[in-house]
């Protein structure tokens, strides 16, 4: 048995065997910073995550009770002997932090929460019509207000006695009736309280006791005031006034003011006045009900903005994205329905044609602003419609045309396919609210101060901005004394925010937009926050998507971490983290089979004086990645992109040169992602294809000639299912099922290639549908993957897999590495090719039949790149490339400038967004943005080679480019 002292100092694995890990023992100090390293695929995120923070993860889960585990996603046992000495265990990694539009990094750092406490507790209303500060109303004015009203004015008089609140209120409502009560509105619902009234305790619900029921007349005031009265005893301070239209005027008892029979007609809704003892503007009304966190809720009914619900936004059908091309005629310009082989569209479009005067033929751009608003938006006068289109003749009938925009509203909302709604979703746009103009909340809430600020002025502004607000708000003694503690938490929440490089973000940015580096910074931040002590924290790589100049501010946070007494693991390729780490474990010596070894472990010096790290022989500069000796002069043609001003660009003009390796760089939220994603790829992509509409907030773009087509590299996943794999997606696979179809022994049997595939009847396994395993679901544990009874793991049936081409089964191809399939089909031109592109780009050590949900955002990423670079080069192509370098150690670095440089080598041009120092200095031409992010940023800070740059005082990209340029210059180099 291990002594307990070390046990409580150590984490020690003991036969580690996930993945490509051979068998591994490891001893880790604790409340360390430990850095995994080594090259990609080498078995770093295999040993941190898939071994040490599983098994943590699984021993927490099964501490719980069956009942609460069939709610949990629950990890499976990792291959591994034992664990000992193990915490509980946190994994902060790179998925994106929520796809849930009303997430914003405010909710998701639990800021914005502090921030409805402290304004529903010490807020100070106002009126949202003249912004004077609300007071309470008394009675008598109450009175003044309904007796305003038209004479004859039908009313109801209101006591919210329930707001919002779950249960079955039977002892308030038995109470009601034995007070003498006859009604209450139950959720919009006008009930007698004599009937038995039953509510669901899992929903919530509103109940207004019916005070009393008036026609407004001159001799009411009376009554009226004693109704107001117990309006207010009822509900704490709160009476409705409910003024009936018409449709609920026509069904109200003529004899209203006497009788208590009848009910009311409910199909339209009332005007509704709120009348408060305690807060309420004298001049217009404006009442907020009640000062509470949920009013500055958009989650919330009683917060939200009552347009767009608290999204802030809502989604329309776009004239742009409707017709991308105004050059096309009529019968083709309208996108959805171009493809559609249906008559009815084109009837209906000549019918409009024959009453507003245009052809079908007449090309969009040459309508006239009014038939195309009518083509769009719909008549006011019917037009009639006639059944065949192509004569004018047939039965004709008089009818009300809609228009496009809302006839594909109508098929959104209505249709129940998920394959139209997907297509109609790309014509879709998220306009910010016409009401709230995006600020999520009603007018009531965005009318509460605190000191001088409402909350859309703190959650607006960026992060530093926000903190400098919060550190001098004004505020009388009893605000400070309600905020205190409110006030400590979101200044120490927004300081995390800070040191973690995320100064430029603003609370109310919804948090499905956010970078993966940028959310799991998010989430450190957030842990900090909580000040957990003992706990193990996973992370994956937290310096991607961070400036250099960031990076001093990120590893002070992780210390912090440390400090506070928890053991972090990091897996990381960054220099600075590891130069910082207390404990750095190098594993390799190189990728998938040739991994999953322990190369190194101990110090940096360890690592720096070790003859099998490659790690290490980049790092001591034993290795180097060789600086250009000259920079290429390029096509001496350019892309000129005019007024630039999406997002926080501020209307800058750019000049990129083609057949050059061009570089974006900046500081985090400069601006790069925008310029290239949103402005210039949108616009090249309408010049190229017309299925785009040109980005509204660029002003132009020229030299579009020099290009013909343009590619986006970017690391989505090649495929959701397990069913795609890097075989299938370069297309090596059509040509290796071409060769299988060759054999001898295939065409002898009358195998076609499509016997080859797993995907159709045929050739694959019946038992498991060519998937090689059977899915188990378990209930309330994790499902099950069993390998197929029949086929035994291969995907095909017995007779396929008895076709072989140089002694290897179709199945056996697709469990070889992309090294091993090198070498088989080295003699298949059209095999060969992709295959060795696949190895130069340092993926040699993945298999072919690798399921694509497997592959890091690193690994699919270098699979497009090899897929691109096997396609004949035009040498007029674009390659736009986001932040390549992700998951990648020196050494794939290396091999993947190769491949870049290779690209442009052919004529084509090449855009990379960029932080990592080796691929900026070995790029020909940089444009850096800046100088800061958010608001600070968006201009064009510097613009030359890396040499220019670097000589440029104003640019922090050229600091630290001038440092490397300073320790790797020009010369040759060891490969």
């Amino acid at each position: 048995m291990p002594d307990s002292a070390n046990t409580q100092d150590t984490i020690r694995i003991k036969g580690a065997r996930q993945h490509n890990l051979k068998n591994i023992n490891l001893e880790l100090p604790r409340n360390q910073l430990i850095v995994f390293t080594g090259v990609s695929g080498s078995g770093k995120s295999s040993l941190a995550f898939d071994t040490i923070f599983a098994e943590g993860q699984r021993r927490y889960v099964e501490s719980l009770s069956a009942y609460a585990r069939q709610f949990l996603g629950q990890l499976d046992k990792p291959d591994v002997d034992a664990i000992e000495g193990l915490s509980p265990a946190i994994s902060i990694d790179q998925k994106s932090t929520s796809h849930n539009p009303r997430s914003t990094v405010g909710t998701v750092t639990e800021i914005y929460d502090y921030l409805r406490l402290l304004f529903g507790r010490a807020g100070e209303p106002h009126c949202p019509h003249c912004d004077r500060s609300i007071t309470p109303q008394t009675i008598d004015e109450m009175c003044d207000r309904v007796m305003s009203l038209p004479d004859g004015t039908k009313f109801l008089i209101l006591a919210p006695v329930v707001r919002g609140k779950k249960g079955t209120h039977k002892q308030l409502l038995s109470s009601l009736a034995a007070q003498g009560f006859v009604r209450i509105r139950v959720d919009s619902e006008i009930r007698e309280l004599v009937d038995k009234i039953e509510l669901d305790k899992n929903y919530t619900h509103n109940l207004e006791v019916v005070v009393d029921r008036l026609i407004k007349k001159p001799n009411i005031q009376e009554r009226l005031a004693d109704s107001l009265a117990t309006c207010l005893r009822l509900s704490s301070g709160i009476a409705f006034i409910e003024v009936l239209n018409d449709t609920a005027n026509r069904t109200f008892d003529s004899e209203a003011n006497n009788s208590q029979n009848g009910h009311l007609d409910q199909t339209d809704l009332p005007q509704e006045i709120v009348f408060s003892e305690n807060f309420a503007c004298p001049e217009h009304g404006g009442v907020i009900e009640e000062l509470s966190p949920r009013l500055f809720s958009f989650n919330s009914p009683y917060g939200a903005c009552p347009h767009c619900h608290g999204i802030g936004s809502l989604k329309t059908f776009a004239p742009e994205l409707i017709v991308p091309d105004e050059k096309q005629p009529v019968y083709s310009a309208i996108a959805p329905w171009s493809d559609k082989d249906n008559t009815y569209y084109l009837s209906l479009l000549y019918s409009v044609g024959q009453a507003y005067g245009f052809d079908l033929q007449t090309p969009w751009q040459k309508l006239t602003k009014q038939q195309q608003q009518v083509l769009l938006h719909g008549s006011e006068e019917p037009i009639l419609f006639y059944s065949d289109s192509s004569n004018g003749k047939g039965d004709g009938h008089f009818r009300h045309y809609l228009g496009i925009v809302k006839m594909l509203e109508r098929n959104y909302q209505e249709t129940n396919s998920d394959a139209i709604k997907q297509k109609l979703e790309q014509y879709l746009i998220n306009q910010p609210c016409e009401v709230c103009h995006g600020k999520r909340l009603k007018p009531e809430s965005l009318a509460v101060s605190l000191g001088q600020y409402r909350i859309n002025d703190l959650v607006s502004v960026p992060i530093r901005d926000c903190l400098e607000r919060v550190n001098h708000l004004q505020l009388t003694t009893r605000q400070a004394l309600i905020g205190e503690l409110a006030l400590k938490e979101i200044k120490a929440r927004l300081q995390f925010l800070l040191d973690v490089g995320l100064d430029y973000l603003t609370l109310d940015r919804a948090a499905m937009t956010l970078s993966g580096g940028e959310a799991q910074r998010i989430r450190l931040a957030t842990q900090i926050g909580s000040g957990l002590t003992g706990v193990l924290y996973v992370l994956d790589e937290p310096s991607i998507g961070l400036h250099q100049r960031d990076n001093d501010r990120l590893l002070a946070t992780l210390k912090k971490l440390r400090d506070l007494g928890n053991t972090l693991i990091v897996v990381e390729h960054d220099e600075d983290t590891i130069k910082n780490a207390d404990h750095l474990v190098d594993i390799g010596p190189l990728a998938g089979v040739h991994g999953g070894e322990i190369v190194v472990q101990g110090s940096l010096q360890d690592l720096l004086q070790s003859e099998k790290s490659l790690t290490g022989a980049y790092l001591s500069h034993q290795k180097t990645i060789e600086t250009p000796p000259q920079r290429r002069e390029g096509k001496q043609v350019s892309l000129l992109l005019k007024n630039c001003q999406q997002n926080n660009l501020k209307n800058i003009d750019l000049e990129i040169p083609l057949g050059k390796f061009v570089c974006i760089t900046g500081v985090s939220g400069s601006g790069k992602s925008t310029l290239v994603n949103e402005l210039l790829y949108p616009a090249l992509q309408h010049n190229l294809t017309r299925k785009k509409p040109f980005p509204n907030n660029l002003g132009g773009i020229k030299g579009l000639n020099a290009i013909d087509k343009v590619i986006v590299i970017d690391q989505s996943p090649i495929g959701r299912t397990p069913r795609s794999n890097p075989a299938t997606y370069t297309g090596i696979f059509d040509s290796i099922r071409a060769i299988f179809a060759e054999t001898i022994e295939a065409k002898a049997r009358g195998y076609k290639q499509g016997r080859f595939s797993f995907n159709v009847k045929g050739g694959r396994c019946e038992a498991c549908g060519g998937q090689g395993v059977n899915v188990i679901e378990m209930n309330f544990l994790p499902d099950v993957y069993v390998q197929c009874d029949v086929c035994k793991g291969a995907r095909y049936n017995r007779e396929t897999l008895q076709v072989k081409y140089k002694g290897y089964s179709i199945a056996d191809v697709l469990d070889m590495t992309v090294e091993e399939a090198a070498d088989v089909f080295q003699n298949i031109p059209r095999a060969a090719g992709r295959l060795q592109t696949l190895v130069d780009v340092g993926l040699g050590y993945i298999k072919l039949g690798q399921p694509a949900p497997t592959l890091s955002g690193g690994e699919a990423q270098r699979v497009k790149l090899a897929s691109e670079l096997s396609r004949r080069a035009t040498g007029k192509t674009l390659y736009l490339i986001d932040e390549p370098t992700t998951g990648l150690s020196f050494y794939d670095v290396h091999h993947l400038l190769n491949v870049l440089q290779r690209l442009v080598d052919k004529g084509n041009s090449l855009i990379v967004i960029e932080h990592n120092l080796d691929v900026i200095r070995c790029a020909d031409w940089i444009i850096d943005l800046g100088p800061e992010g958010g608001d600070k940023g968006g201009e064009i800070v510097a613009v030359g080679t890396p040499e220019e740059v670097a000589e440029n005082q104003n640019s922090y990209t050229g600091k630290y480019l001038k440092q490397v340029l300073q320790r790797y210059p020009v010369s040759v180099g060891e490969n």
